[in-house]
């Protein structure tokens, strides 16, 4: 079967300015002309000014949310609900991650709940996106205390003084009593040390290393070396460090000599914690 097309008859002539108007349309129509290259580009201006304004929404009703569930998280913290608060300001974190008020609270609460390392790497965040906020060094510096790392919160509590110098709370209570833990600290380490030494010279004693003549005056001065060390070791291993209520080191007996009960302490060789 043949195929169907038009045909334009024998002897049919078609003008030169019509093939020419033909073929100028039909370009026009490809290329759009210059009307439709300005209204192509404004409508591309105009998507762009629509995504702007959209992503500009979209902040404000983020920055809004947060700081509505960060009230709710300081509400339910203030009644005893600490997980519950902290679950609200998770939740304001993802919305507003670079907040450093949202992870100074975290911290504070994850304390009170005893959650020692995560209330540390909150407050490391504090201070991460706010590094001048004298308040998010304070809470790191209690943190650390917390965790044990005393040179740590030292350093931390300097740099919130350094921040705010006439913070009274930080030079009074703060940095004091870190330094008098720091103190308490190498008073510990030197009695270990000793404690050590005076294990070891029990051990490797030099007197029990020589001959002697066992009629001598010699070997009772070497046994009564050796006892004089197995009872100063015995001391060490029965003794703490303390800090007295004055911020003074002490080194205090906890046992009765020879004895299996513990001596009860009296009132001023109890140190009471400030709350953190």
């Amino acid at each position: 079967m043949a195929s169907f097309g038009w045909k334009r008859k024998v002897g049919e002539k078609v003008s030169k300015s019509a093939v020419q108007q033909f073929e100028a349309e039909a370009e026009k129509a490809e290329t759009g002309g210059p009307a439709q290259d300005e209204a192509e580009a404004e409508a591309e201006v105009d998507w762009l000014q629509a995504i702007k304004r959209r992503r500009e929404t979209l902040l404000e009703d983020c920055a809004a949310k947060s700081k509505r569930l960060q009230e709710e998280g300081v509400l339910l913290a203030e009644e005893g609900r600490h997980w519950e608060a902290i679950k609200k300001w998770d939740e304001a974190i993802q919305l507003t991650p670079e907040n450093p008020l949202l992870y100074e609270m975290k911290s504070q609460v994850l304390t009170i709940l005893q959650e020692v390392f995560p209330a540390v790497k909150a407050a490391e965040m504090a201070v991460k996106f706010r590094p001048l906020w004298w308040e998010g060094w304070q809470t790191l510096g209690r943190t650390q205390l917390n965790l044990g790392e005393v040179d740590l919160a030292v350093r931390s509590f300097q740099v919130a003084i350094h921040l705010c110098p006439s913070e009274h709370t930080l030079w009074q209570e703060d940095l004091a009593w870190s330094r008098r833990l720091q103190k308490q600290h190498l008073a510990t380490k030197e009695k270990i040390r000793q404690e050590e030494e005076t294990k070891r010279q029990i051990l490797h004693a030099p007197e029990l290393e020589q001959d002697y003549d066992f009629e001598s005056d010699e070997v009772l001065a070497a046994c009564m070396a050796v006892a004089e060390r197995q009872t100063r070791y015995e001391e060490l291993k029965r003794t703490a460090v303390i800090i007295d209520s004055e911020g003074n080191i002490k080194n205090v007996l906890t046992e009765e000599g020879g004895s299996e009960d513990k001596a009860t302490p009296s009132k001023e060789q109890f140190v009471k914690a400030r709350g953190l």
